[in-house]
């Protein structure tokens, strides 16, 4: 019996427009429902203010106060602490992948340290760094370079073996075989966990601008929290969240320009 045909199937690829469509109807369903939460008073809007509010909070922290160098700042900080953190963890992650002893050696060091909460760091880097710019891209660099270790090395040992031996039969040194096959078979999922581990990145912020900070988006955040203008709180959330996004697009569009062969259709 020939199965009924639905519009939900599992796997099933939908068209970009479908895509996009659903994309934007998810925000539209989050924002409705908050409107009608502050309509219907189901919520204390001291605490919860309108989504209209929150809007008119953003362009009036645009236009009147320095919002726009809080949110340069903030990107400043993320890119700095995440461009290190690529420079530490990918060499790193691939060597491990690839070489048995070398992960053997350092394993069991970034395994330790990916369980140890970044926060936790915050009093020994301000006695170290002191209150500049240095403890807040530290704490941003800690909270990802470990678990950026070890995605790659997890996505290079995936790499087919066979690639391998078979470069390795036709007369490939070692070297040769890690230059030409294993981080060009990798690189597509390196991009992955480094947009991946970019959102981790995004939450650590308001931590990190919390730390001796009067500048960027949590220090706003962290102001506005003392007389209650849950309004500019709210700002920020959302802009983070718009960023966030941002940069989640821009990877997947990097992807895309990058490893164009991956998203031929056969």
């Amino acid at each position: 019996m020939k199965p009924r045909a639905s519009g939900i199937t599992i796997r099933k690829p939908i068209s970009r427009t479908t895509t996009i469509v659903l994309g934007i109807a998810v925000w539209v369903v989050f924002f409705l429902a908050w409107h009608i939460a502050v309509v219907t008073e189901s919520v204390n809007t001291l605490l919860v203010p309108a989504p209209g509010t929150v809007l008119a909070t953003i362009v009036n922290l645009v236009i009147e106060g320095d919002f726009l160098k809080d949110i340069g700042i903030s990107i400043y900080r993320i890119l700095v602490s995440f461009w290190l953190a690529c420079a530490v963890a990918v060499p790193i992650g691939i060597l491990m992948g690839t070489y048995a002893r070398t992960e053997a050696f350092v394993n069991s060091f970034v395994s330790a340290w990916r369980y140890l909460p970044a926060p936790a760091f915050i009093p020994i880097l301000l006695m170290w760094l002191g209150t500049g710019e240095g403890p807040k891209i530290a704490l941003l660099f800690i909270g990802v370079v470990f678990f950026l270790i070890t995605l790659i090395m997890d996505y290079t040992k995936q790499v087919r073996i066979e690639l391998i031996e078979t470069s390795l039969t036709l007369g490939a040194s070692e070297n040769q075989v890690l230059r030409s096959v294993i981080i060009p078979a990798v690189m597509p999922n390196i991009i992955t966990a480094m947009r991946q581990m970019l959102a981790v990145s995004w939450t650590y912020l308001v931590i990190a601008e919390i730390v001796a900070s009067t500048t960027g988006i949590g220090a706003m955040m962290m102001r506005a929290r003392r007389f209650l203008h849950t309004d500019e709180i709210m700002a920020g959330i959302v802009i983070i969240g718009m960023l966030g996004l941002l940069f989640d697009l821009l990877f997947r569009w990097l992807h895309r320009v990058l490893f164009s062969y991956l998203y031929e259709q056969n």
